[in-house]
Parts: structure tokens; sequence; C-alpha cells
């Protein structure tokens, strides 16, 4: 799995030939913090065992949580926010802006033959990541606090260039590599132990 992520090929060697394919996709996963899925809820108990709970988490390995580029937890839904009739962003706004920001990409990207923020060689993250003083401090002061890796520095490049875009703003600014950072803190809450 860490091959076709990183390389965007599949190799296949067999007895009488070896074939490489091309491969594009976008890997989504999820998954519980343990095995009865309560690890860290706010309101229900966890009855997992430590070991339990590191054997569980160590299913994902850490090069392949390394080429994933978001990670987000996700808190269980109360009711009464589900009956609330607060307005938020539709998914026809959502889709609009998700658009623009691919139109936005594709447009700086053309004489590249890229389409994606996702396919920047470390060459183009370079060129087109370009951070100010206060973002390069706030990217080292999360390094040296979270441990991060060098895969995790270019992830986290990428996302801040996308979520720029989807604000429309040309350059990275401090509260896009923030967020770009906050994205990457379940690596080290569970797996860092």
């Amino acid at each position: 799995m860490r091959g076709p992520l990183e390389d965007r090929k599949i190799s296949i060697s067999r007895v009488n030939a070896n074939l490489t394919y091309p491969c594009n996709f976008m890997l989504i996963a999820s998954m519980n913090p343990c095995p009865c899925g309560y690890y860290g809820a706010k309101d229900k108990n966890c009855n997992c065992t430590k070991n339990q709970i590191s054997k569980y988490i160590n299913k994902i390995s850490g090069p392949l949580l390394d080429r994933i580029d978001i990670h987000i937890e996700v808190e269980a839904v109360e009711y009464k926010k589900l009956e609330e009739k607060e307005k938020n962003e539709t998914s026809e706004k959502i889709r609009k802006r998700v658009n623009k920001a691919r139109e936005i990409g594709k447009e700086r990207y053309k004489e590249y033959g890229i389409y994606s923020n996702s396919e920047l060689t470390p060459k183009l993250i370079e060129e087109h990541c370009k951070l100010g003083k206060k973002e390069r401090e706030v990217l080292k002061n999360a390094f040296e606090k979270l441990g991060f890796s060098a895969r995790a520095y270019t992830r986290i490049l990428k996302v801040a260039r996308t979520i720029a875009d989807l604000d429309e703003k040309e350059n990275i600014e401090l509260k896009h590599i923030a967020e770009a950072i906050k994205y990457r803190d379940l690596d080290r809450k569970y797996w860092g132990n």
C-alpha cells in the first residue's frame, strides 16, 4: 500500500514477467481508537486494556500513516446537536468552493502537467508553497514539539496550499499552516505512545 500511495504505480512480479501499472487514487479510511471504540470518548468508558489498545492501533504502521495527508478525530454527535437548527454551509456552497480551488490549482500547474496540490514534487513544493517568517516559525515549532517526519513536512505544506486555495489566497498564511498542522496531530496522539 505504501508504494502505490507514494509512487502512483503498482508493480507485479511473477516468474515470467514483471509488470508495472499506473495508479492514482485517493485513500480514505476510518477506524475506531480501540477494539470497543470508546478510548478517549467523553461520555463512555473504554473497557480495553493498554495492550489491546496498542495492538489495535499498531495495525496501521507508522510509515503508512505518514503517507496519509489528513488525520482527524471525529467525536460522537450528541442528540441535541442533531436537533439544532443552526445554519451550516450547504453542500452546494462547499462544492463551489472546492471547484474554485481545483480551478486555481489547474491554472497554476497547467505547464507542469499536474492537476492538484497532492501531485506536487519537492521542487514544485519549494516554488508554490513558500512560507513567510511567522509561518515557518510555527511549522518549525510544531516539528520540534510533535516530532514530525520529513514526509509529514511535505504533506503539511501540500494541505496548507490546498487550504489557502479554498480560501482563495495566493500565499499560504498563518491560519492555513496552523490548520494543516492540526490535521496531523493524531499520528502523535495515538501512535506516538
